[in-house]
């Protein structure tokens, strides 16, 4: 499907599958509510797949990996060399969202959609859009035309992944840059202060930073993104991971999956897909809170509460994968359960 075929095609979650799964939870032999978040991430997964009794048990991860032309204004600590290192490793199945996923039963799917160079390994997918983006300080990071492409490789992908029975997914990212890209299209999104929703990335000194967020302040400046228009806002200021994973929540809500928020580049993403699309909302769920000073922020805009505040800032898909093996811990609890009535406890009753 297209973006606008992909759009039209989200339908809102299911509530009376909603209210059956949190039935369920009072009946269950378990003080009322006792599981908090990860009990109503279970209710919602329930009214998106659209029955009482959904399943987790195939699941992916699909990383777009990605190099920012932002890079040459020395925002960050390393170059652009390591993108193509890192998304080769996780060709190999050696990065670390790669082994944490291997280690949950999560299948993982890197995709080559704009690194700099071309990249070796059998299990990268190759969607490449261009060998990476312009400065965003000099020049809009890509052309309309570009944003949509990528766009449209992230439906592509949910759509396959929805055809080979995936039941869940996580999105990821690599690409040396993509904090600066992500913190320039929040600002243009929320309209917050740049100095606010900028962060150290992968170690920036105190003058580092100060440089990224002047890099920031003038692609924002030049660009003047229109946060009504959120493709003016990716392909001005953007990055090509960024909208591959616009693609990818767009297109999972379109087949009806449940998708598990990453980080900031992650969930900077997500509010690309809602501005675009409102009904995704009911699509996400919010893993972690993102140590990155935009993580609160985004969240906020999203009106999502994470599973995990554990201080994380790695990427990759890694916070979304955490939190799916804590959503495996609750559905072991929700479908093995036995209910009140079978071990001879009186239910718990909600009182006012």
């Amino acid at each position: 499907m297209d973006l606008q075929q992909t759009i039209a095609a989200v339908r809102s979650p299911c509530e009376d599958s909603r209210a059956a799964a949190y039935q369920r939870f009072s009946d269950i032999a378990m003080p009322l509510g006792s599981l908090g978040l990860l009990q109503d991430a279970v209710a919602q997964i329930a009214a998106i797949r659209r029955t009482l009794r959904p399943s987790i048990a195939k699941r992916a991860v699909v990383m777009f990996c990605a190099d920012n032309g932002v890079v040459a204004k020395g925002v960050t600590q390393c170059g652009q060399e390591v993108t193509a290192t890192v998304t080769e490793n996780m060709g190999r199945g050696k990065s670390s969202v790669c082994l944490m996923a291997q280690h949950i039963g999560m299948d993982s799917f890197p995709v080559d959609i704009g690194v700099v160079r071309d990249v070796q390994g059998e299990r990268i997918l190759r969607r490449k859009i261009r060998y990476g983006t312009a400065d965003l300080a000099k020049e809009p990071a890509m052309t309309r035309d570009e944003a949509m492409r990528a766009i449209e490789v992230g439906i592509e992908l949910a759509e396959w992944c929805a055809s080979q029975g995936y039941e869940l997914l996580c999105g990821g990212e690599m690409g040396i840059g993509n904090t600066t890209t992500s913190a320039a299209v929040t600002a243009a999104l929320t309209g917050a202060a740049v100095e606010t929703v900028t962060g150290r990335g992968a170690g920036l000194s105190s003058e580092g930073l100060a440089r990224k967020v002047r890099v920031i302040q003038t692609a924002l400046a030049l660009h003047q993104p229109d946060p009504q228009d959120p493709i003016g806002v990716l392909h001005k200021v953007g990055g090509l991971d960024i909208a591959g994973l616009t693609g990818l929540y767009l297109g999972a809500a379109a087949c009806g999956l449940p998708v598990v928020l990453d980080g900031v580049i992650s969930c900077a993403a997500a509010l690309l897909a809602v501005r675009l699309c409102p009904n995704v909302h009911g699509y996400l769920l919010a893993g972690h809170h993102s140590e990155e000073p935009a993580g609160a922020l985004l969240l906020d805009a999203l009106e999502l509460r994470p599973f995990i505040t554990a201080g994380m800032r790695l990427g990759e898909g890694t916070g979304a994968v955490a939190a799916v093996s804590l959503l495996d811990l609750v559905f072991a609890a929700y479908d093995g359960m036995p209910r009140f009535d079978e071990v001879g406890i009186e239910a718990y009753q909600k009182l006012t």
